[in-house]
């Protein structure tokens, strides 16, 4: 018996036996091609979401370098982490594949703490996502349509839409995929245009503003940073591709869904992080030379993409280019929901969360983790609706927990990578999957991910984000907390030696049960 979707393929019926011998069942639907897992994490990466409603981080900071020198360089530092955790998900290729790693190449806490730190990281970064696709809504057709930008709106926007986005996920991932695959396509197409469009409407091509630095912090730059020195607002600057890029972790989650999941995802993560490279650069790069100037631009702020639209772009061609951006912005959340609910589904399949059994279980008829879909769903909304009710100083908690979220996403992205660079070649890694960096360059991209991770630590928690430092700080802590009071004699981890054979008989069941 085969479970749905495995008939007929060879490389599915490998790519169950290999998900057996880790101990689960083939419950997800694996219909998702090479093309489908690379365009899942290349949705969340999304470029004209974080590209844009982030733009101000560069422009506001460091000027045209911060976008000619600084997303390159910004994005092979968060690449580093795709190449090194790559190699790991050729290895281990399954759903939730964070926490596994976590799990297998260290313990059941090492594995309990990725999962959390991921976790959270996902749930907070899909409420920002959408977020931000609410504020381009509003400020690209709000105007027009009479908007108030109002607590009350927000949450009522962002319900419709991440429900929405659930609900596409609920249907299965064939519809999914669809949609996500339509995405990637979009996302090209859209860069282009706005590349071509942002060349057509400059009004000289300056160059040299792309290696020219320049110092915009404070009242300059719109107080998007406050006054701080050359050398750091560079370095501040190097967050908006830090975090743009990131979400390539979501082709891991889905490598239960995805053929050939062993070579897939591996490659749709990778590959993923090298088209956003190259795309945003070439997007970005033609926006800084359609600017009157550097210093009018610099002086918007958080509206600098709007005004230079509204300045230089004609606007039919204008309101077409938003109108793309804002459906690829919805579906970078779309994805955004797939990869949480896949987390959330791995997780408590073995029973890391409260509730878990209800959480790990799959509907029949759409063969999806429909509970961990509108648990998701429902937290990031909740989440971002909470934390804007409350304030620190003048700050809403939501501005400050959302300076955390990358930090977050980053600490459960390093901890296997450190944890594999330890034990390939023990019996907790023996050898490496059918993608394969080799032993040596695997070690550097591993050393360099940590080095990346104490930049992004040190960059993340300045000002005006300096609260992100206590915030994870009273995170870790409370997490020590939760683990050996409650967690360290209850949570036994992912299945492994003779806990997997003892599980054979209750995943042929499983599978038989989906399939009836």
């Amino acid at each position: 018996m085969n479970p749905e979707g495995q008939h007929g393929s060879t490389h599915q019926d490998d790519d169950v036996k290999l998900l057996h011998s880790m101990g689960y069942a083939q419950e997800l639907s694996r219909r998702m091609g090479g093309f489908s897992n690379f365009a899942i994490s290349f949705s969340i990466i999304c470029i004209l979401s974080g590209g844009i409603n982030s733009l101000a981080q560069g422009t506001s900071g460091a000027g045209g370098a911060a976008i000619g020198i600084g997303w390159p360089l910004g994005c092979m530092i968060s690449g580093v982490f795709a190449v090194a955790m790559a190699q790991i998900a050729s290895a281990y290729p399954t759903a939730g594949g964070l926490y596994h790693w976590g799990s297998i190449l260290g313990n059941r806490f090492t594995g309990w703490l990725t999962a959390w730190f991921n976790l959270l990281g996902l749930v907070t970064v899909l409420g920002a996502i959408n977020v931000g696709t609410y504020y381009f809504f509003f400020g690209s057709f709000g105007p027009m349509l009479g908007m108030e930008d109002t607590i009350t709106t927000r949450i009522i926007f962002l319900a419709i839409l991440t429900g929405g986005q659930a609900l596409c996920n609920h249907f299965g991932i064939g519809l999914t995929a669809k949609l996500t695959d339509f995405s990637g396509y979009l996302i090209f197409a859209t860069a282009i245009a706005l590349t071509i469009v942002c060349l057509a409407a400059a009004p000289g091509y300056e160059f040299s503003r792309l290696w020219t630095f320049g110092n915009f912090s404070g009242a300059a730059g719109g107080n998007v940073w406050p006054e701080v020195s050359n050398s750091w607002i560079f370095l501040l600057g190097l967050l908006l591709p830090i975090y743009t890029i990131t979400g390539y972790d979501a082709s891991a989650h889905t490598s239960e869904e995805t053929v050939q999941a062993a070579h897939s995802v591996p490659r749709g993560m990778v590959m993923s992080v090298v088209w956003s490279l190259l795309f945003g650069w070439l997007m970005l790069s033609a926006f800084v030379l359609m600017l009157p100037s550097m210093e009018e631009a610099a002086a918007q702020g958080w509206n600098v993409f709007f005004w230079a639209m509204d300045t230089q772009v004609n606007s039919t061609v204008k309101e077409l280019l938003y109108l793309a951006i804002f459906i690829s912005q919805i579906l970078c959340g779309l994805a955004t929901v797939t990869s949480v609910s896949r987390m959330i589904f791995a997780f408590a399949r073995d029973g890391g969360l409260p509730a878990s059994r209800a959480l790990a279980s799959v509907s029949p008829a759409h063969r999806t983790p429909v509970a961990a879909i509108w648990t998701g769903a429902a937290l990031a909304v909740l989440f971002v609706w909470g934390s804007s009710l409350v304030s620190i100083g003048e700050t809403p908690v939501y501005t400050i927990v959302v300076s955390c979220t990358v930090i977050f996403l980053f600490f459960s992205f390093v901890i296997p990578i450190v944890l594999g660079l330890f034990t390939f070649g023990t019996a907790k890694w023996p050898r490496m999957g059918p993608w394969n960096l080799g032993r040596g360059l695997f070690s550097l991209v591993a050393i360099l991910s940590i080095i990346s991770m104490a930049l992004i630590f040190i960059i993340g928690i300045q000002p005006p984000n300096d609260w992100a430092l206590y915030i994870t700080i009273g995170f870790l802590i409370l997490t020590g907390i939760v683990w050996f009071a409650f967690e360290a004699r209850r949570f036994q981890g992912p299945p492994i030696g003779d806990m997997i054979a003892k599980r054979q008989a209750d995943i042929a069941a499983a599978e038989e049960a989906l399939n009836q």
